[in-house]
């Protein structure tokens, strides 16, 4: 009777901050080569930001009620597109295998990316922010550093996002296609056409659960009170928790390379 050997599980490791850096600082020199996805990044939020108040010139008020709750929006959109191609775009070319090969884990892969990307978010979030507030005349009652702080919470879930459904696609259309799945329907239910209240129970319900819905209504509490609220400190702990549950699950999710 034989017997086989079995391969002794290789332990987690543990999460290190060199290492997460080092991952980081590769990301963004290789984005420096690629200004075109910069320029998405930073630019494309701003750009229909711009559309959107001239859109609503002849009604400057509309802009207000739903430019705040869009300065939010925009952001998470683009990063959850830019994360999701560029990381897939790493696995696919091998790039990823060949990392996962090193004394490299998961965590500080995951964790280099956030870190790079959600330095590009920062950029493009101050930059949105200031072009809503000084050039659009967005009309806050609440202080402009809350507003980036929502701002930035967004774009770091979006990016959060981009990383998880990156080990669920096989090619860039697909990750492309999963916008519709995970960002429209919380498009559609976190308030910003109509408040949530007013919807059917089981939407509603259903817009409960959905990080989306905390991010404009965060935004709306900017928008309407002088001082941070108490619902307001909520709505970010519920944005920056759920961004960091996704980069905890891209982790656990995340594949060497694309079958």
């Amino acid at each position: 009777m034989t017997t086989t050997a079995t391969r002794p599980a290789t332990p987690p490791r543990a999460l290190s901050i060199s290492r997460t850096t080092a991952t980081a600082t590769r990301v963004l020199r290789q984005l420096t080569h690629d200004p075109r996805t910069i320029a998405l990044m930073i630019l494309v939020p701003c750009v229909m930001l711009f559309l959107l108040r001239y859109v609503f010139d002849g009604n400057p008020r509309t802009f207000d009620s739903i430019g705040a709750s869009l300065l939010g929006i925009f952001p998470l959109i683009t990063m959850f597109l830019v994360t999701s191609i560029a990381t897939l775009r790493e696995r696919t070319s091998g790039t990823l295998e060949r990392l996962l090969a090193m004394p490299l884990g998961k965590g500080d892969l995951i964790a280099g990316y956030a870190l790079a990307f959600g330095t590009l978010a920062i950029i493009q979030s101050a930059l949105a922010t200031g072009l809503a507030l000084w050039f659009l005349d967005l009309d806050v009652t609440g202080s402009p550093w809350l507003l980036l702080l929502v701002a930035l919470l967004d774009a770091l879930l979006g990016t959060a996002l981009g990383l998880f459904v990156s080990a669920f696609a096989a090619s860039e259309f697909q990750a492309v296609q999963f916008m519709p799945a995970v960002i429209f329907p919380q498009l559609l239910l976190c308030g910003l056409f109509t408040p949530r209240d007013t919807m059917h129970p089981a939407l509603e319900a259903i817009s409960d659960v959905l990080p989306m819905s905390y991010a404009v209504d965060g935004m709306n509490e900017v928008l309407r009170h002088t001082d941070m609220t108490a619902t307001f400190v909520r709505d970010a702990l519920i944005v920056a928790g759920s961004a960091l549950l996704v980069l905890i699950l891209g982790a656990a999710t995340l594949r060497r390379r694309t079958a």
